[in-house]
C-alpha cells in the first residue's frame, strides 16, 4: 500500500481532486491523507466520500505556534510551513509505515509502484526528487534561486534517519519560510539540500518519470502515447520512460475560458500529449465542484509581499513564450472525458 499526504484549501480543490482521481485511476494501492486548509474544502471532500482518502482539517494540526506563523506568512508561504507537519501528522498519528508528500499539483499517467521499487532496493528512508534544471546558464540560475530539489515528491518512513531529517526542516520552516530568493533559503524547498550532507538514508530519485514539470520537459521529447499514458525520450541521452508523474506547475489563467500553461517546450506534440488529457480533467473536477458551489479566481498570488504579489495576480499571468501554451478551455468542457 502506498501512502501519500497532500494539502490544499479550496482554490486548489480542482487540482487537488485531480490529483486523487489520477491516482485511482492508476492503481487501488492507495491511501491519499488530504488536509484540508478551509472549512469549505473539508466540507466538499468529505461529501464526496472519496475511497482513498482521509480528510483532515487543518485545526487538527495547528498549535500556538502554527497559528501565529499563520498570520506572519502568506497563504501559499503558511502551506509550505505546514509541509513537514502534515507528513509528521500522518506518521505519528496514524502510525502509518511511511509517508510521501506530493503536490496538490501532480498528476499521475502511471502507477508510482515502479517508484516505490527503486526506493525498496535502494534501502532509502529519505527520498527527495531533483528539479533536474538544464545544464546551462539559465538552468544554474534557476537551481541557485530554487534549489537542487523540488518539494514535490518527499518520502520518509519511520526510521530514526527520517524523523532527524523530518525534525529538523520542520524546524527550519518554522524558523523562516518566504517566497523570497535567498544564498541558501527559498520557501520550505532549498532545505532539502543540506539533507544528504546531514543525513543518512537520503536517496535522489532516480526514475526520470518522477519529477517531470515544466522546468526541464525541454529536455525531453515524446516517444508514444497511448490510453493517456505517454512514454517520453531524454533528448542527451536517448533513454527512453514511461511518464510517471507530472508537475504542473506554473498554470495561469488568462480569463475563464483561456488559459496559460507556460509548458516549458516547444513541442506541440509533447505538451499536447500531457496538458490536453489534464486540463480536461480539471475542466471536469470543476463541473462537479460547480455542484458544491465551488468557483475559481483567474489570479494566482503566493507571496506576502505587496508588489510580488500584485505582479503574480496582474501581470505574470500573461507572459507568454509560446502560442502553443495558450489552450481554450471551451473544447475540454465540451468533449467526451472517459
Amino acid at each position: 500500500m502506498m501512502t501519500f499526504c497532500t494539502l490544499f484549501d479550496s482554490y486548489y480543490l480542482d487540482k487537488g481532486l485531480t490529483l486523487y482521481r489520477s491516482l485511482e485511476n492508476c492503481t487501488e494501492e492507495f491511501q491519499l491523507y488530504i488536509f484540508c486548509f478551509d472549512d469549505k474544502s473539508f466540507e466538499v471532500l468529505n461529501a464526496l466520500k472519496l475511497k482513498h482518502a482521509v480528510i483532515t482539517h487543518h485545526s487538527e494540526i495547528e498549535d500556538e505556534e502554527l497559528l501565529r506563523l499563520k498570520k506572519e506568512r502568506s497563504k501559499a508561504e503558511y502551506c509550505w510551513t505546514c509541509t513537514p507537519v502534515i507528513i509528521e501528522y500522518v506518521l505519528k498519528h496514524y502510525k502509518e509505515p511511511d509517508c510521501t508528500y506530493i503536490d496538490a499539483d501532480l498528476y499521475f499517467f502511471q502507477n508510482p509502484q515502479i517508484l516505490f521499487d527503486e526506493i525498496k532496493d535502494a534501502g532509502a528512508n529519505i527520498v527527495i526528487t531533483e528539479h533536474r534544471f538544464k545544464d546551462n546558464w539559465n538552468g544554474r540560475r534557476l537551481c541557485k534561486r530554487s534549489g537542487r530539489y523540488c518539494v514535490e515528491f518527499n518520502y520518509f518512513d519511520q526510521s530514526e534517519n527520517a524523523w532527524e531529517a523530518l525534525t529538523w526542516w520542520k524546524k527550519k520552516c518554522f524558523e523562516w519560510c518566504y517566497h523570497l530568493y535567498e544564498p541558501e533559503r527559498m520557501g520550505d524547498q532549498k532545505y532539502l539540500e543540506k539533507f544528504p550532507q546531514l543525513f543518512q538514508g537520503v536517496h535522489e530519485l532516480k526514475h526520470l518519470g518522477g519529477g517531470v514539470a515544466p522546468w526541464n520537459l525541454g529536455q525531453y521529447k515524446l516517444r508514444r502515447t497511448g490510453n493517456d499514458r505517454p512514454t517520453l525520450i531524454e533528448k542527451k541521452t536517448g533513454e527512453e520512460f514511461p511518464l510517471i508523474f507530472y508537475h504542473f506547475q506554473n498554470i495561469r489563467y488568462l480569463s475563464e475560458n483561456m488559459v496559460n500553461v507556460s509548458s516549458g517546450t516547444h513541442s506541440k506534440e509533447t505538451k499536447d500529449a500531457i496538458y490536453r488529457p489534464y486540463l480536461a480533467k480539471i475542466e471536469e473536477s470543476r463541473q462537479q465542484l460547480k455542484d458544491y458551489g465551488i468557483t475559481f479566481s483567474v489570479k494566482k498570488i503566493y507571496s506576502s509581499n505587496k508588489l510580488i504579489a500584485f505582479l503574480q495576480g496582474n501581470v505574470l499571468r500573461f507572459k507568454v513564450k509560446s502560442i502553443s501554451d495558450v489552450y481554450q478551455l471551451k473544447q475540454f468542457r465540451s468533449m467526451e472525458i472517459k
